[in-house]
């Protein structure tokens, strides 16, 4: 897939997780800090979720019938799980090996899954059906223009018909002075718990700048919902602490 001129899509961020893609399932390899942080955006993802749509969380698969996005799906982190839950899953990548990488280990594990190498405009583009579920996770700060990616992606939301309408879910990093002490210095530099440069501090995102990409949709946008890390016991967990990692959720109203 070849970026066009209106691809919200950075070529060099896509070279850099591509050059890494094999190791996206391995739990020790630089995908380490995504693995120990899937247990606490799953269990995030999956309430929200069963709130939304009024579903069984008793149920082994509790979101059958529902259309899931998950755009920059990376190696597959979160695909699979979401799969495993019920939905039916397309996930979409702007790089050809990290497509490569989810196809392969999906296959793998008897998933089937609907990968492709694209981009949020394209599925715009080319008319793609309305998802009830939209997973935006760790996406936003690596994409050249932050805020039509974001209402791409918003208009991807299901509008509300028997059910309600559509959920997104945008997972990013603060820009703040503890953010880039923490998650740029200390992750990348100190800890080396990420490839140096894997992220940009300057395209870290304030909560408020998220609202602000989208005053002008249909949409009701909830959060911060703050996420951190405690060293001692090497655990994620839910906190009213957004200074450095934070999700938000994105409903889609009647238009």
């Amino acid at each position: 897939m070849s970026p066009t001129a209106k691809s919200s899509v950075d070529p060099a961020e896509v070279e850099r997780f591509s050059r890494i893609a094999a190791e996206w399932w391995d739990p020790k390899g630089k995908f380490a800090p995504l693995h120990k942080f899937n247990p606490t955006r799953l269990a995030f993802i999956r309430d929200q979720a069963l709130h939304r749509f009024g579903r069984d969380p008793k149920a082994r698969r509790p979101f059958e019938g529902l259309r899931l996005l998950d755009i920059g799906c990376g190696g597959g982190l979160l695909a699979e799980p979401m799969t495993r839950l019920g939905f039916r899953v397309v996930g979409v990548d702007a790089s050809e090996r990290n497509i490569g990488t989810a196809s392969t280990h999906a296959a793998e594990q008897g998933l089937d899954i609907d990968y492709r190498c694209s981009t949020a405009e394209a599925l715009l583009e080319a008319g793609e059906p309305a998802f009830d579920v939209i997973l935006n996770m760790e996406v936003i700060e690596h994409v050249a223009d932050p805020a039509a990616f974001l209402r791409d992606c918003a208009r991807l939301l299901a509008p509300p018909t028997d059910r309600p309408g559509g959920l997104m879910i945008v997972a990013t990093l603060n820009r703040t002075l503890k953010a880039f002490a923490l998650a740029k210095v200390g992750a990348e530099y100190v800890l080396r718990w990420l490839p140096a440069g894997t992220h940009d501090w300057s395209k870290f995102l304030k909560p408020e700048e998220l609202r602000g990409f989208l005053a002008q949709d249909p949409v009701t946008v909830d959060g911060p919902y703050g996420v951190v890390f405690d060293p001692l016991g090497g655990r994620w967990s839910q906190s009213h602490d957004a200074d450095v990692n934070y999700m938000m959720t994105v409903a889609r109203d009647p238009a």
